[in-house]
């Protein structure tokens, strides 16, 4: 059996009075009471949210600045994530040229890395490394003297 209108009408009622929470069907327009008592605190609020918003503004402005001239420099290396050889090679590169060269970023795989790919290239352009479309075993990158090649890559960035 189905409840009448008026239990209906008198439990909405009481959840309206006895509970603070906002939900989803109190958004809707059952919660008339007390949103009128809440509405003063509302611009209180948006207050902050603009202070909050503005500091964002400034310091996005100072990381842009700031990326600008990382950009020049800063060295990407695409490892593919299809095997953990690549990953153990990116991160032993980006160690050595993290403690070698302090000032220029490194980052691993900003983008999405394509398939069998291990490439250490300059944001600029200038690539170092670059082995493409690599089948398995990977043997092109599992012969290269690691060592080696970052010290080529620090002399060139030096």
């Amino acid at each position: 059996m189905a409840p009448t209108p008026r239990r209906k009408a008198k439990a909405v009622e009481a959840a309206v009075t006895l509970s603070p929470r906002r939900t989803r069907s109190g958004a809707v327009g059952k919660r008339v009471a007390a949103e009128t008592s809440t509405a003063t605190a509302a611009p209180a609020r948006a207050k902050k949210k603009v202070r909050f918003v503005e500091g964002k503004e400034e310091n996005k402005e100072k990381e842009e600045s700031r990326e600008e001239d990382a950009k020049n420099e800063s060295i990407i290396i695409e490892a593919c994530k299809q095997c953990n050889a690549f990953k153990t090679r990116a991160l032993k590169v980006k160690q050595a040229l993290e403690t070698a060269l302090p000032a220029i970023p490194v980052s691993i795989n900003p983008l999405k890395p394509r398939r069998g790919c291990f490439e250490i290239r300059q944001d600029g352009g200038q690539i170092f490394i670059s082995l493409l479309n690599m089948p398995r075993p990977f043997t092109p990158m599992k012969n290269l003297d690691m060592d080696e090649l970052i010290q080529d890559i620090i002399n060139k960035l030096a």
